[in-house]
């Protein structure tokens, strides 16, 4: 049965002759109620669910495509993507595509979410029997109205598990567990072609401040360890305020962000609080230096994570050591926010050397507390398959308990972040030396 019999009137296009919305109706009628069914589903996370009820064939689902600029006849590949899917390969022809074309394009291109493709394939599977017992073994998890309309599926078992479904997505779906904590458990993509860029602002020598002995040992270990990581690393040196800017728009716009799986940010300099200093003395906020990377200003990095490490002072305290006393009362100290320094978006992480208020360390040999620990901590826990936040926490651990000769001087650093899911950098293919 196909969703649109009279569609057969329209000419192939293998001459090339018939309109892109042509095309879209003949390949609207060689798919059949399931193939629509299987449409929906996967276009879940494009398509309102209002749009996606009202759709009763291919050719509906076609339009809300066009109308959202996600389906043209210069870039048809997500629907390409959507018929490799759901197995109707053969009309790939119809939008001058191959199965191999797609196949080499998915890594890089494909918008459906590996959890919604793996539940696909999987409902392939369910049987009848099956559908029933998974049905009893979440009675209490999928919400009732949509019992009622799985349970009116009847044999058609594809439909009824899909319907299942439905009320989940990749955020909420767990596996063996309630459906809320399944956000904790989503892992950022990490299999485009490009891990992504690495840059370096390194400020050793100041016009008007005292130079930075011991950055450059900073600056080689960043390079080294996100090269290993994957990352392009770009390293700039006693970088002015003008240069600054140059380099911030450089990569606002940078093309290579369209491959890529992250972006990373790293100043080594001096500053006060909530801003680091330029070459020549200027005084940047962090805010201006991240609010370049918001979805708005740099689209090709949105929903991709965005991660700014500052090697830099917050201010001209020194953290003295604290001694435990068994019940001693401590007061509190309130200290200043840092989510006004990251953009109120998703997917951004500032890890601070130190806390608001307070200067950082850095050795004139070996480097900073903090960028030599974060370095290390990189290393030895990305094997581990440790997402960034359980590193960073590895690193405060660390930092924590160095002190100065005399024991009295420390230091705190501090992450503030609005990541969305784990960050787990793959494990790298070749050891570092």
């Amino acid at each position: 049965m196909t969703s649109q019999g009279q569609s057969s009137n329209f000419p192939s296009d293998d001459n090339g002759q018939s309109s892109f919305r042509g095309k879209l109706l003949t390949i609207d009628s060689k798919l059949g109620n399931q193939d629509v069914e299987g449409l929906k589903f996967l276009c879940r996370d494009c398509i309102s669910h209002k749009n996606l009820e009202k759709s009763s064939s291919a050719s509906d689902i076609f339009d809300h495509l066009l109308a959202q600029e996600l389906l043209s006849e210069e870039d048809p590949f997500f629907l390409a993507e959507l018929l490799y899917i759901i197995k109707q390969k053969s009309l790939l022809r119809y939008l001058n595509q191959s199965k191999e074309q797609v196949e080499s394009l998915l890594p890089t291109r494909g918008r459906v979410s590996l959890f919604r493709n793996l539940l696909y394939e999987l409902s392939e599977g369910i049987g009848s029997e099956n559908l029933k017992d998974m049905i009893f073994l979440l009675r209490d998890s999928i919400p009732k109205i949509q019992m009622v309309t799985l349970t009116a599926f009847g044999p058609d078992k594809r439909n009824g598990w899909l319907e299942a479904l439905n009320p989940y997505n990749e955020d909420s779906l767990v596996s063996g567990s309630t459906s809320s904590s399944f956000k904790e458990a989503g892992v950022y993509r990490m299999d485009r072609k490009h891990r992504g860029h690495c840059v370096v602002v390194n400020n050793h020598t100041f016009t008007s401040l005292s130079n930075r002995p011991g950055t450059n040992t900073d600056a080689d270990h960043l390079r080294h360890v996100f090269e290993w990581l994957g990352f392009s690393v770009h390293v700039y040196d006693n970088v002015t305020k003008g240069h600054l800017d140059e380099v911030l728009q450089e990569y606002k716009c940078h093309p290579g962000h369209a491959d890529g799986d992250c972006f990373v940010f790293c100043v080594l300099t001096h500053g006060k609080f909530g801003a680091v200093y330029s070459s020549d003395g200027t005084l940047v906020p962090i805010q201006e230096i991240t609010s370049h990377f918001t979805a708005q200003q740099c689209p090709l990095l949105a929903h991709k994570p965005k991660l700014f490490f500052i090697q830099a002072c917050q201010g001209e305290e020194i953290q003295p050591p604290v001694f435990i006393e068994a019940d001693a009362v401590n007061p509190e100290r309130v200290s200043p926010s840092l989510q006004d320094s990251i953009p109120d978006e998703a997917d951004f992480l500032l890890g601070l050397a130190t806390v608001p208020g307070y200067v950082s360390f850095r050795h004139v040999e070996e480097g900073s507390w903090y960028i030599q620990s974060l370095c290390n901590h990189l290393k030895s826990l990305v094997p581990r398959h440790e997402d960034i936040l359980s590193i960073l926490t590895a690193v405060n651990n660390d930092v924590s308990q160095q002190a100065d000769r005399q024991g009295t001087k420390k230091q705190m650093p501090q992450p503030a972040f609005t990541l969305r899911r784990k960050l787990i950098f793959p494990v790298p293919q070749e050891k570092l030396e």
